[in-house]
């Protein structure tokens, strides 16, 4: 697995100003040529013809700050992912929660001077699972939650991350991480884009906690990663589909945009996907399904080195930890040893790293 040392000083610790303002490492994985330019001038690797997909996933202010009812000590959760629902006035959610070895099942916690009340259903490797009750969980995260920032970023939570660490074209709420590629893109350069006739689709991949963990034997001997909800928009899928038949490019932002893609077009999506047989390179749904029909459901979906690329002709990524399956995403579209050397390059070049880091356009 390509690992890396990386200085600590490399690591982005706040995004440019502005957004596309950010350096951009242009590889090409089958020459292994490098080119350093800027993100705002990705429209001249880009063609009339080609589609960029985004992902409009939205990310949730997941970090929230209360106490224990009993004895007034405090408690932070970061909400993960949703159980279910109880009812209009009662939440589950699975939450990571300090300090852990207080939350215990049956622990009572209010949040909101009070206003919120929560309680401690249950544990599973290492999340709790948590019922929330009493006035709305969302208006409580909408006024009193903090962006939950990864751990490499080693402050707390400020105003300013409410914006920074959302992209320009988030909409559907339910992330509790960033798609970090798209952090670059500011409404002047995707106008700038749409102006060279370039399709602009989306898609909804909400990034789960998991990214950030490194792959351990488990995944590697089971194929999968945790799973993460996800939907392909009508268009999206039309849009893709006229893309491949006119000849243009695929263009992903964001691992997020490879897994959703790669996942429709036959790898292990689960829930309610259809998993057709590649067709020439073409993406397409059963005639059953008509063409209106949208995609969604969740995916485990693991792509290493070795992985058959159905769908994605060109990626836009950040650079990752190193033994994440971020990175063995990477690999697997360019090659380890392109990876490698394009890395070495970038640490040579003093890049930024990470989530508030530069980028890297795959082609």
């Amino acid at each position: 697995m390509l690992t890396y040392d990386l200085p600590k000083e490399l690591i982005a610790q706040q995004p440019c100003e502005p957004r596309d303002a950010a350096r951009l490492l242009a590889l090409d994985r089958r020459s292994g040529k490098m080119a350093h330019r800027i993100f705002r001038d990705l429209p001249d690797y880009l063609k009339a013809g080609d589609c960029l997909v985004l992902n409009d996933t939205k990310v949730l202010p997941a970090r929230l700050r209360g106490r224990k009812a009993v004895t007034g000590g405090q408690v932070e959760l970061l909400l993960l992912s949703e159980g279910r629902q109880e009812g209009e006035k009662a939440r589950i959610y699975w939450c990571l929660g300090q300090p852990a070895k207080n939350l215990k099942v049956g622990t009572r916690l209010q949040f909101d001077d009070g206003r919120l009340h929560a309680e401690v259903l249950g544990w599973e490797n290492g999340e709790r699972l948590i019922r929330f009750e009493g006035r709305g969980l969302e208006q409580t995260l909408s006024r009193l939650g903090e962006m939950p920032l990864p751990p490499y970023i080693g402050r707390p939570a400020r105003a300013e991350d409410a914006e920074w660490y959302q992209t320009v074209y988030a909409k559907e709420a339910g992330a509790v991480a960033a798609p970090t590629a798209g952090l670059h893109f500011t409404p002047e350069l995707l106008e700038k884009i749409r102006e060279k006739r370039i399709r602009i689709a989306t898609v909804t991949l909400h990034v789960g906690w998991g990214t950030f963990k490194a792959v351990g034997e488990k995944e590697l001997a089971g194929g999968k990663l945790h799973p993460e909800r996800f939907r392909v928009p009508a268009e999206t899928v039309k849009a893709i589909e006229q893309t491949k038949t006119t000849g243009g490019r695929v263009i992903a932002v964001g691992t997020t945009v490879v897994r959703t893609l790669e996942a429709k077009a036959g790898g292990d999506a689960g829930g309610r996907t259809h998993r057709p047989e590649p067709q020439r390179g073409r993406w397409e749904y059963p005639q059953a399904a008509g063409p209106a029909a949208v995609v969604e459901g969740t995916t485990d979906l693991f792509i290493r080195p070795g992985f058959k690329f159905q769908v994605v002709d060109a990626m836009i990524t950040n650079f990752h930890l190193p033994g994440t399956s971020l990175l063995l995403l990477v690999s697997a579209f360019a090659g380890e040893e392109r990876i490698r050397a394009a890395y070495a390059e970038a640490i040579r070049e003093k890049y930024r790293f990470y989530s508030y880091g530069d980028a890297m356009f795959i082609v």
